[in-house]
């Protein structure tokens, strides 16, 4: 008789053990379909700022389809700050990425870039000179992306799909 009531507890426990799994299967995919929603959602906001076509790649090319192309050693005039008397300088170096795949590159890319140098320094002092030295330091990114935009808007293409600042001396 015991060994039947023992039997009678376990297979009651087994049942409320099924059922409630059951109710927490239940309630977890309702909350995981939610959580991967939100991460579908996210991704593809993130993958909206990168530059992407949607089809995992973010437009910028490999290493080995990307020509650098480096303009030194600029002597620019900041802005001054409130309550300065004097003019500083800022000497920088810019480098551009080039996309050798790029339709474009023939005309702008290798060589010919050195037709549009003046161009783009034209550009990198306008933007440059907007700023004071503490927003250089500070707004660096910032400062890169606009000077793209500008580079890229009087180009009429993105064969220049990058462009970074190095060896930023104050004076």
């Amino acid at each position: 008789m015991k060994k039947n009531l023992l039997s009678i507890v376990i297979l009651s426990l087994l049942v409320v053990n099924i059922v409630m799994t059951a109710v927490m299967l239940f309630s977890v995919i309702g909350t995981n379909k939610k959580t991967a929603e939100i991460v579908t959602d996210i991704a593809g906001i993130l993958s909206l700022e990168l530059g992407t076509d949607g089809s995992g790649a973010t437009g910028m090319p490999s290493p080995e389809d990307t020509e650098y192309y480096t303009i030194p050693d600029m002597t620019i005039t900041t802005r001054r700050a409130e309550g300065e008397t004097k003019d500083t300088y800022c000497i920088i170096a810019i480098t551009m990425g080039l996309n050798k795949t790029h339709e474009k590159y023939a005309t702008y890319g290798g060589e010919a870039m050195a037709n549009y140098v003046d161009m783009i320094k034209g550009e990198v002092i306008a933007v440059i000179g907007q700023y004071t030295a503490d927003e250089i330091r500070l707004m660096q990114p910032e400062i890169c992306d606009e000077i793209l935009k500008r580079v890229q808007a009087r180009l009429g293409n993105d064969v220049i799909y990058d462009i970074s600042i190095s060896n930023i001396v104050f004076g």
